[in-house]
């Protein structure tokens, strides 16, 4: 699966992962590949991203620089204010606001 998870400032994490836990208006949820299609809101709360090989590019809070990686079975965690979730094809786009706790890797 594909991500691409942005706020109104910046790209905060593209590329291949395995899963996704976002916080929905309904109830957290998680997305796996070959998710069915989906479009929700999100609450506040934590977003759980878990790479795949293949590469993926994060913007990392401490050095406020964009750094790529490769490796698979990485969690990455932050928190957000709101936001919403576009899952088709197994691409899914995050679009999000008050991100806090930003990714480290």
């Amino acid at each position: 699966m594909n991500i691409s998870v942005l706020t109104p400032e910046k790209e905060i994490f593209q590329g291949n992962i395995n899963s996704v836990k976002v916080p929905g208006s309904q109830g957290a949820f998680q997305v796996l590949n070959n998710h069915a299609p989906i479009v929700s809101s999100l609450e506040e709360g934590k977003v759980s991203i878990v790479t795949a090989g293949g590469g993926y590019r994060y913007f990392d809070i401490e050095s406020g620089a964009i750094k790529e990686s490769n490796e698979a079975g990485k969690t990455l965690v932050f928190d957000i204010k709101s936001g919403f979730i576009e899952v088709l094809n197994n691409e899914i786009s995050l679009l999000v606001t008050g991100v806090e706790n930003g990714l480290n890797g």
